[in-house]
């Protein structure tokens, strides 16, 4: 048993909201990251995102085919006649209401979909480590995104193990992704710390305080050390939701009216507007009905030429180039106090100045939510912020200087550390799973 143990390589998996990673921990070569190929070349990070469409081969019927991650979105971008587009596929895990949906007449499990993404996740590192991989160290945040009880996250735990069974997983354990990057974190130390770790990923923001270190590593680890954790259902996604509702929306017609039948009333529904906050939802927009509605209203309206580039970025399907431009404006302005989002593609082209302090002001509600959540963490752990050594901040959302801020005026810039944003959490999971099987191994 215990060879069979040691034989198992030491896996770690970070599917996230967004982005997924893998890592791989020998004791010969440390630990190495899965990279995966694109049209452009190769990359750390695949994308959670499934693409389904109907294909038809010589001489057989009609069938569905399915892409994942960067082949996904090549394959959206590239076909004439779009298929569904489907992300975020992990923020549905707690709903007991979303079970599955219909996808060219055949109805699928929210797991068998989910499993399609990580199968190729698996068959793709296989490829690049040389080796099968049947187990798993996977990560989980503290708090799934929409998980009101305890009982909505064993919930969802439970989907996301079923996923990766169907997948050709015989058994995953799962570990909080904070204290995954905090094993990250604790590889480059020499002496022991209490440590807060800040994970933002697309769709949560996870925090925990544990004791990490050389000595706490030789002594072995104790319940004791992890301190506390807490976490909050949003992250990225909520802020590139932000950045189109205040900044992209009103130059496409959002705050515009129309004159009918002597009043003044609201151009277009809200609810179009909405569906340009998750860039795969644009797609759905892409009907008759919303066509003719789009059509009648900028002949009414005020301001026609808004509601002619909403058209525009409707029928030409640009949602993912809209959201694109939305990354790339929320990079600049971590970098300087102003920046231009300029999104020019098909036959539109907008260009709208924007400050730093005008995104903050725009996820106040979210920043506010984070730091109620750390004042928790530290009041629940009897933790005050003098005591915290260091801080640790992995994923995307830790480049934005109001989040930064947050621990900054807690603890100290000093005493802020980052690193590998998009992968220290597979890289922890790895060791966490070449620790786990070293000591299954004694």
């Amino acid at each position: 048993m215990h060879k069979t143990q040691q034989a198992l390589p030491a896996v770690g998996i970070d599917f996230g909201t967004t982005n997924s990673s893998m890592a791989l921990a020998t004791a010969e070569a440390g630990v190495q990251l899965a990279s995966f190929r694109t049209g452009a070349g190769s990359t750390l990070s695949f994308r959670s995102v499934l693409y389904l469409e109907m294909v038809k081969e010589a001489g057989r019927a009609q069938r569905t085919r399915s892409r994942t991650g960067p082949a996904a979105i090549e394959r959206y971008l590239d076909a004439d006649e779009k298929g569904r587009l489907i992300q975020s596929l992990k923020s549905y895990l707690p709903s007991r209401t979303l079970t599955g949906t219909e996808v060219f007449g055949r109805r699928y499990t929210l797991e068998d979909l989910i499993s399609r993404i990580l199968a190729d996740l698996r068959e793709e590192a296989e490829q690049h480590f040389g080796t099968p991989i049947r187990h798993a160290m996977v990560g989980r945040p503290v708090r799934f995104v929409g998980a009101e009880t305890e009982e909505d996250d064993a919930y969802a735990l439970s989907r996301l193990r079923e996923a990766f069974r169907i997948a050709g997983f015989d058994s995953v354990d799962f570990e909080m992704e904070p204290v995954a990057a905090a094993y990250s974190y604790e590889s480059t130390l020499d002496h022991d710390e209490l440590i807060l770790v800040g994970d933002f990923g697309g769709g949560t923001s996870d925090f925990s305080l544990l004791q990490v270190g050389p000595g706490i590593r030789r002594r072995g680890r104790r319940p004791g050390d992890l301190l506390g954790n807490s976490g909050v259902g949003l992250a990225g996604d909520a802020f590139d939701a932000r950045i189109v509702r205040k900044l992209v929306s009103p130059a496409l017609g959002s705050d515009s009216h129309a004159r009918s039948l002597n009043k003044i009333l609201p151009a277009v529904p809200a609810w179009i507007y909405a569906n340009l906050e998750r860039w795969h939802y644009l797609s759905f927009l892409r009907t008759r009905n919303v066509t003719e509605l789009l059509k009648s209203a900028r002949l009414r309206a005020l301001e026609p030429e808004k509601i002619e580039a909403l058209i525009a970025l409707i029928e030409e399907d640009l949602g993912y180039q809209l959201h694109q431009a939305v990354q790339r404006v929320k990079f600049d302005l971590s970098r300087s106090k102003t920046a231009e989002f300029h999104f020019r593609d098909g036959s539109l082209d907008l260009r709208i100045e924007v400050t730093r302090n005008e995104f903050e002001s725009w996820i106040e509600d979210e920043l506010r939510a984070m730091d109620s959540c750390i004042d928790s963490l530290l009041h629940n752990a009897n933790v005050s912020p003098r005591d915290v050594d260091r801080v640790f901040l992995t994923g995307g959302s830790s480049f934005v200087p109001a989040v930064r801020s947050i621990f900054a005026r807690r603890f100290g810039e000093e005493r802020i550390r980052s690193g590998n944003e998009f992968t220290s959490v597979a890289y922890g999971l790895a060791l966490r799973a070449e620790e786990s099987r070293m000591n299954r191994a004694l």
